[in-house]
């Protein structure tokens, strides 16, 4: 994919994501299902439901992504949470695939601060091998805590070492969110090329400035040239990148279209 025709797209409002992304010009958008921070499972709030989202999008000519839950974490100890989270995981997985959507983002999640990290790595195993995965699942990269399973690139490597045994790893694939490798505290000068080391993939780009300073574990998004990355370094991720991008930056359309704008120009 070369940098003229990287698609470009943003987080939309799920009630009408095809609005949403004609009213931005954008060839793909990434929304949620129900409630991001809720158990409740997945809701299609598209009218006509899922059937009508998934045959309305392949008529307009609109890929969609979908990004699971924040409270889902497959990798921590507590019983209380992986559980319902792999349950959730499921329905989204489920949902999303009905919808028609290229992938499913989910966060890498985290262990308690007196837990071994290599529980955590092992409960990704697990939790790919007990999904069925019915579309490609897209760990992401995440901005704070130092038992963050993805916040650092050692830590991917583990993550991928430990779910590369597992029956369903060639439907795991990677989300580079640029906000969160900058807040997290690695090298965008580097980091595709060692995200590739390390995954083979990057099947998604999140394409956010970040509000706080280098590996401040702050995971605020700002619009581009408003933030603390380096406009060029911003661009070359991307360029590199060479995946679909999802703009979640904040504002309404005309701030996601002049967001784009941004991006193409430095592109």
């Amino acid at each position: 994919m070369s940098s003229t025709t990287i698609a470009i797209g943003a987080h939309v409002d799920q009630t009408d994501p095809l609005a949403e992304a004609r009213e931005r010009g954008a060839p793909l958008v990434q929304m949620f299902l129900g409630d991001p921070q809720g158990y409740a499972g997945p809701e299609v709030a598209y009218a006509g439901g899922a059937a009508a989202l998934r045959a309305d999008a392949e008529a307009a000519g609109v890929d969609l992504y979908v990004h699971a839950p924040y409270i889902v974490n497959v990798a921590t100890t507590n019983n209380r949470i992986r559980i319902p989270s792999r349950k959730l995981l499921q329905k989204h997985v489920d949902a999303a695939a009905e919808i028609g959507a290229k992938g499913l983002v989910v966060h890498g999640g985290h262990v308690n601060k007196a837990d071994d990290p290599e529980t955590g790595f092992d409960n990704w195993r697990k939790a790919v091998e007990a999904t069925d995965l019915k579309l490609p699942l897209l760990i992401e990269n995440t901005a704070g805590g130092d038992n963050a399973m993805t916040r650092y690139l050692e830590r991917i490597g583990r993550v991928w070492d430990a779910i590369s045994s597992a029956e369903g790893a060639d439907m795991v694939g990677f989300c580079l969110d640029t906000c969160h490798a900058h807040a997290g505290g690695n090298d965008l000068t580097t980091v595709v090329q060692d995200v590739l080391a390390i995954t083979g993939r990057i099947d998604l780009v999140h394409a956010n400035d970040s509000r706080d300073e280098f590996d401040s574990g702050a995971d605020r998004h700002a619009n581009f040239g408003q933030g603390r990355i380096d406009p060029d370094l911003l661009a070359q991720v991307v360029r590199d990148a060479g995946a679909p991008v999802v703009c979640e930056t904040p504002g309404p359309a005309e701030a996601h279209v002049a967001d784009f704008a941004w991006l193409r120009d430095r592109l």
